[in-house]
């Protein structure tokens, strides 16, 4: 198989890494990819949006299969695209429809899936210009906090969760009348505070039967101790220490049956990966948002979790045979160490050299993330720069050998968090 990858990051040099290993990968290319995912096939300089030349590069270089690594493409419509191009619908795309992607794409669109499936998740109310007075006095007489969404993409920084009324329409306003997040709040979803824990659940799905993957928690705060502002994601673990099997059976039962279900009924295209963003709220599952893709960096602990060949499953959704797959996971725990530029998530410099990354081996991979190849140097290139995944026989070994990886790389300003995990050691 000829594979184009979409994406450039930690999540899509994991996926390279994996696709790359198997016998089924012929040539891989990752179009714009990073200095990581060029150790794994060729790095293409083109954006994950430039259909066009997507097309054109796809029929050159007789690709046979093409994965969106990111959301961006996917609610672009890159299936559809491929789907209605009769030169290029003979390739698989891994990933749903233009309608599927709004799962992700309009927090609107999923809240009322859930809502038509039967499926938990915080009660809510959706606002925009046109009935933005009647927002206004919703928040005045909402308890405490109060979460809002801008609807659309807001490259994961579109959620406002505050415990003050005064500040909660002081952000209602600049999301709707000053467009704090663009086209993504011109529509506001207003939401219920759930208290309790998250976990990220992972399925493959042909849009009618489903395998689960292994379970994960990111960290999304820059600071210890879950402090400060939000961020991609500053680590990761895996596998969930709560997710246990009374747990997952309800997870299973109440919210990956019923997605997977409903979009088969409403006759909704979805091959390919979803992402449930749960919350743990006193023992039941409830979803906060969907993702059309894999997790980013939770794909970076579950990709060297999951002991299947990715390929095979891909090839398994796409002929319709996912069903009599089965997922084998290695019993060990990984955590993930996110390196990040200093300044991240706001403001920070680039192009700082990156040493002492080491080589990988059974127990350890470096992922890059935000990185570039410079002639036989490596540079950073993005608030995120590196992802640091270690296996052991526990979370707590896991985590050490990440951070002692951690303390070893160097670039100027490295950030990273010593403490992922840390609610589970």
């Amino acid at each position: 198989m000829n594979i184009l990858l979409l994406g450039s990051g930690g999540r899509e040099h994991a996926l390279a890494l994996k696709m790359s290993q198997s016998p089924l990968c012929g040539k891989l290319f990752i179009a714009p990819g990073n200095a990581g995912t060029s150790q794994c096939g060729t790095n293409v300089n083109m954006g994950v949006s430039e259909f066009d030349k997507i097309k054109s590069f796809c029929l050159e270089n007789e690709i046979t299969l093409v994965v969106p690594g990111s959301e961006e493409a996917l609610v672009n419509g890159i299936y559809d695209f491929f789907a209605q191009e009769s030169a290029l619908k003979h390739i698989p795309v891994m990933g749903p429809s233009k309608v599927g992607a709004q799962l992700e794409g309009s927090k609107a669109f999923a809240k009322l899936f859930m809502e038509r499936q039967g499926i938990p998740t915080a009660a809510y109310r959706e606002f925009d210009e046109s009935n933005y007075e009647e927002g206004v006095a919703y928040i005045k007489e909402h308890s405490l906090p109060i979460v809002l969404k801008a609807d659309g993409l807001a490259a994961g920084k579109g959620v406002v969760i505050t415990s003050d009324h005064e500040e909660a329409l002081e952000e209602f306003s600049q999301m709707i009348k000053s467009a704090k997040f663009g086209d993504a709040s011109k529509k506001v979803v207003i939401e219920q505070f759930l208290t309790g824990i998250e976990l990220s659940v992972f399925v493959i799905t042909d849009g009618h039967t489903y395998k689960i993957l292994p379970e994960a928690k990111d960290y999304k705060r820059i600071g210890e101790g879950d402090l400060g502002l939000n961020t991609g994601g500053m680590g990761a673990v895996s596998p969930v220490p709560f997710a246990d099997e009374a747990f997952m059976k309800l997870v299973e039962d109440k919210v990956i049956r019923k997605t997977v279900e409903g979009l088969s009924k409403e006759g909704i295209i979805y091959n390919g990966f979803i992402f449930f963003g749960l919350i743990n709220v006193d023992g039941e599952p409830f979803v906060i948002e969907y993702n059309c893709r894999m997790g980013d960096p939770e794909t970076e602990v579950v990709m060297p979790r999951l002991q299947n060949d990715l390929l095979e499953l891909f090839v398994a959704v796409n002929e319709g045979k996912l069903s009599s797959q089965t997922i084998y996971t290695d019993r060990r725990a990984a955590a993930t160490v996110m390196l990040v530029s200093k300044g991240y998530p706001e403001a920070y410099e680039k192009n700082k050299a990156i040493t002492n990354i080491p080589a990988p081996t059974q127990d350890q991979i470096v992922f890059h993330a935000g990185t570039r190849q410079d002639g036989d140097k490596v540079l950073t290139n993005g608030g995120r720069v590196l992802a640091i995944t270690s296996l052991a026989s526990t979370l707590s070994l896991a985590l050490a050998h990440s951070v002692q990886t951690a303390n070893q790389i160097e670039f100027e300003g490295k950030t990273f968090r010593r403490d992922i995990g840390y609610e589970f050691i």
